[in-house]
Formats: structure tokens, C-alpha cells, sequence
């Protein structure tokens, strides 16, 4: 591992951050209205939205699974963000001349088709981007935390003018997509920091230590009971905030005002205020965890997410539905930064690409594969506090759950160890 630098002096860090900036906002830019669309701009009910998103999740199982483990192959080549990139670049002329077409004239055939060119360049993308970010962060000595919150920034920074930009056309989002795409193939394509330059040619040469798992290591990673025990916690937490985030609190936000146009513009700014303070707290949640440890990190991400959900049912008025959603803010970090470092903690550090992949990613698209049309035609015929107090005892039981089988950061330290400030502290009075 490179030792620390300051971040302004770091290229790879300023690179990474870069990159991942350009994604967020290729992503976010038109992903935080995509339920919006479905339903006013081709007229779906929430049964079939669930549809969608159960096909585009099937889709993305099966291309994560791939991106995982062809990029624990490459190390820190970058051919498959170059790849997302590309398709992130051409998400507007997808979507305007195929995808939206199709969705209309054949929604089965549009959806398998979208779900296969979105899920590539975005769902699958996004993880695959963080995995290698990751990454990058423990080879060439920056915090992942503060790149990570590049991608919230740039997130923040488009959610801000999306919905007003949704009220005009929603293939502007599309296009705008395409441009921020377009800015992030030119970073991965063609800005290569030397170092990074080293480590690849020092992994080309026989004599260099190989970071590239064997089959041997996958395997043995894939049948340990500690892995599935923690994927079964993702698939009742991470499943549920996605379906809860995506497929129903966008519509259920905008028909609390008094015309859905209005309602638009309230969201974008708040969903750009919550992911601004996302941003911010994803420099804050590494202290956090270590002060309180990874395994306490992830259990209080999901005591957010149950109290999230919960309240959202509860209020029913626009000011403390804002509110409540901007617990949001908190949550994300504390789940997507303790469960990177929960893996290069208690598994095999150079899977980190497969194993995020697989054990949070992954689980969570099988959960919504299972979940997004149930849930989807209980808010269609139970309606949303019914709905939203369902997902939050769902993932009540899954936190009582975790505080069981989720290892403690001191067992089963099979990666790098990780030490909180208090063990720093009693070492050096030592």
C-alpha cells in the first residue's frame, strides 16, 4: 500500500475522483426521475414499475457477478470503466430513438432490452466504478471515503436541476446523461497518472507480485458460511432501501403538493440537499467507524434505514417527509463504506471486486428480483403506509438478525486488519 499523501497531491486520487464525479452525474441525471418517467411519461401502474425494475435487477445480478470478477482479473486496468463509460456517453440516443420506442410499441422486449444497456452502463456500472475507486484508494494511498464523495457531489450537483429539467422533457435528463458520459470516457481513456502506469507494468511482468485472485481463492471465498450469512443481511436492508428510494418515494413525494410539476421541482431540490449532505458525510462516516468499529457502523446504517422508512409512513405532510428524508444522507455512507471495508477486513483483500460485488451488490438485486413486483402490487392495492411500515419491520428483523451473525472486527480477520482510535490509543499509552 502507498503511503498517505495529501489528497490535492495525489494523481490517482485526483483522478479517481474525477471519474467518479462524471459518473454520478451521467448517473443521477436522469436515474433519480427514471420511476418518475415510467409513470407519467409511459403511463406504467406500480405492479408494472415493479416489473421494470425486477427485469432491470435480473439483468444486473448477472452483469455484476461478471464485472466482479473479470476486474479481480484486471487489478488496476481499466478496460471495463472505459466500457461503462462508453455506454453511459450513448445513454441519451438509447433511450430518445430505441429504449422509449420500444417501451411503448413492446414493453416486455423494451424492458429486457433497457435493462441490459442500463444495468451495463449504470446499476452494474456504478458498483463496478466504486469497486475499482476502492481499490485504487488502497494501492495508491488516499481515503476511499473522500473520492466516494466526489460521486455524491457530482450526484447532488445534477439532482439539483433534474426535475426542473424533467418538467420540460424528460430526454433532456437522457441527454444531459450522454454528455457527463462522454466527459468520463475521456477521463478514464486517456488521463493515466504514472503510478498507476507502474502498477500495471509491474503486474504485466512475471517477476511482479500478482494482486489477481486464483480460482482457488474465489472458491474458497464463495464456500464460507460467513459470506452468506452477511449477504442474507444485505438482501433484507440494501434490497429494501433501493425499492423503497427508487420505485416508490419519488411519486409518493411529488402527490404530497398540489400539482406533480411542482412536485418534481420540491424533489430535485431536496434529493439534491440530502445527496450534498450524502457528500459530506461520507468524509464523516470513516471517523465514525473508527470510533465505533465496522461491524456497529453497519448495524446503525440499518437502524436509519428502519426509522427512515417507518417515519415516512407515519408523517404525511411535505415539511416532515422532507426531513425524514434526509436521513438518507446518513444512511448511504454508513452502509456502502463499512461494507467495503467489512470485506477487506474479514476475506481475501484482492477479491474486493468480487466480493462487494456479490456479497452487497448482488444480494441486494436478488432481493429486488424477488421483491419489486410484490411490493409493487401491495402498494398498488394496500397503499403506502401499509407499504413503507411492511419494508420497515422487514428491516427491523434483518438489524436483529445482523446483531448476530455479523462478525465482530476482531474475528475472522482473514484481510487487513482494521483498528479502531481507542485500540490505537491503549497501544501507545502501552
Amino acid at each position: 500500500m502507498a503511503a498517505k499523501l495529501s489528497a490535492w497531491r495525489n494523481p490517482s486520487y485526483l483522478e479517481s475522483s474525477t471519474g467518479i464525479f462524471f459518473f454520478f452525474c451521467a448517473w443521477g441525471v436522469w436515474w433519480s426521475f427514471y420511476q418518475r418517467w415510467l409513470v407519467t411519461g409511459l403511463g406504467m401502474t406500480n405492479t408494472q414499475v415493479g416489473n421494470i425494475y425486477s427485469i432491470n435487477s435480473v439483468a444486473t445480478l448477472i452483469i455484476m457477478f461478471v464485472y466482479g470478477v473479470i476486474q479481480d482479473e484486471l487489478g488496476v486496468k481499466r478496460r471495463l470503466a472505459i466500457f461503462i463509460a462508453a455506454i453511459a456517453a450513448l445513454v441519451g440516443p438509447f433511450v430518445q430513438f430505441i429504449y422509449a420506442p420500444l417501451m411503448r410499441s413492446n414493453i416486455m422486449l423494451g424492458a429486457m432490452l433497457g435493462a441490459v444497456v442500463l444495468s451495463a452502463g449504470f446499476m452494474s456500472g456504478c458498483s463496478l466504478i466504486e469497486a475499482i475507486t476502492e481499490r485504487y484508494s488502497r494501492k495508491f494511498g488516499f481515503e476511499y471515503g473522500q473520492s466516494r464523495a466526489w460521486g455524491s457531489f457530482g450526484y447532488a450537483i445534477v439532482a439539483l436541476i433534474a426535475g426542473f429539467v424533467f418538467n420540460i422533457n424528460p430526454m433532456i435528463n437522457f441527454w444531459l446523461g450522454s454528455a457527463f458520459g462522454l466527459c468520463m470516457l475521456l477521463v478514464y481513456a486517456f488521463w493515466i497518472p504514472d503510478e498507476q502506469r507502474d502498477e500495471i507494468r509491474r503486474e504485466s511482468t512475471p517477476e511482479g507480485e500478482k494482486s489477481q485472485p486464483s480460482l482457488s481463492d474465489m472458491l474458497h471465498v464463495l464456500g464460507m458460511p460467513a459470506l452468506w450469512l452477511l449477504i442474507i443481511f444485505m438482501i433484507f436492508t440494501n434490497t429494501f432501501y433501493t425499492v423503497f428510494d427508487q420505485q416508490m418515494f419519488p411519486t409518493y413525494y411529488a402527490n404530497l403538493f398540489a400539482t406533480p410539476q411542482l412536485g418534481n421541482q420540491v424533489y430535485g431540490i431536496l434529493n439534491s440537499f440530502q445527496v450534498f449532505l450524502e457528500s459530506a458525510m461520507m468524509g464523516v462516516v470513516p471517523v465514525i467507524m473508527r470510533k465505533i468499529g465496522v461491524r456497529n457502523a453497519l448495524l446503525l446504517g440499518a437502524t436509519v434505514m428502519f426509522a427512515r422508512i417507518g417515519l415516512c409512513g407515519f408523517f404525511h405532510d411535505p415539511v416532515m417527509v422532507s426531513i425524514v428524508k434526509l436521513f438518507h444522507s446518513i444512511e448511504v455512507p454508513l452502509f456502502s463504506l463499512p461494507a467495503f471495508r467489512y470485506f477487506t477486513l474479514h476475506f481475501n483483500p484482492k477479491l474486493s471486486a468480487t466480493l462487494y460485488m456479490v456479497g452487497f451488490q448482488i444480494a441486494s438485486q436478488v432481493g429486488q428480483v424477488a421483491m419489486s413486483t410484490p411490493l409493487g402490487i401491495l402498494h398498488d392495492r394496500a397503499g403506502d403506509q401499509v407499504t413503507f411500515y411492511t419494508i420497515s419491520l422487514v428491516v427491523l428483523a434483518a438489524l436483529i438478525y445482523g446483531i448476530f451473525v455479523l462478525k465482530r472486527d476482531d474475528q475472522q480477520v482473514d484481510g487487513d486488519p482494521f483498528i479502531r482510535d481507542s485500540q490505537k490509543s491503549a497501544v501507545t499509552q502501552g
